[in-house]
């Protein structure tokens, strides 16, 4: 029943589409009918991305995918896609990040690349999530600045609003943010 709902609901999401490359192969293709996954999850919400992912038996493919990102257990995966995608809504939507609560973001044990040494952190709050993201950017994007410019941010809060977010004192300490 969930795997029909999410194919209904993508289907809308590429209907509702008015991407180049999805009128070209509507006007170009009849067989099969619909776009390939490739181009099809391009114009997918990340929300449906999430509940898609979350929804695959565990197989050699997820197992994968989650090993691609240096993860060990494809419940980590599952969990950040869905928190990343919470954040993401909360910020699309101009909602204030600074003191709330999040879904709790799962660390991950033994990851294959650099993350926190300190795990004592909360991980409803804002500084876990970031971090999370941080990780999955410095592996499909190895030039971003995010870590650059989430430390230029954080000079202009004040003390008890980073405190709010979770951030530890010596956070910029961590080798995942330099």
């Amino acid at each position: 029943m969930r795997f029909a709902n999410h194919l209904d609901s993508l289907q809308k999401e590429i209907d509702r589409s008015n991407e180049t490359f999805i009128d070209h192969y509507k006007n170009k293709y009849t067989n099969p009918t619909e776009p390939p996954s490739w181009m099809s999850l391009e114009v997918s919400s990340m929300g449906l991305i999430s509940k898609i992912f979350q929804n695959l038996k565990k197989s050699p493919e997820k197992i994968a995918i989650t090993s691609h990102f240096g993860l060990k257990d494809v419940s980590v995966l599952e969990n950040w896609i869905l928190c990343f995608s919470t954040l993401r809504n909360i910020c699309a939507h101009h909602g204030r990040v600074w003191n709330r609560r999040l879904i709790p973001i799962k660390l991950p044990t033994h990851p294959t690349h650099t993350f926190l040494r300190n795990k004592s952190i909360y991980t409803n709050k804002l500084y876990a999530a970031l971090s999370c993201i941080e990780y999955v950017l410095k592996l499909i994007s190895p030039v971003s600045t995010f870590n650059k410019r989430l430390e230029n941010l954080m000079k202009t809060c004040p003390l008890a609003q980073t405190k709010e977010m979770g951030f530890p004192k010596n956070w910029l300490d961590e080798e995942l943010w330099k």
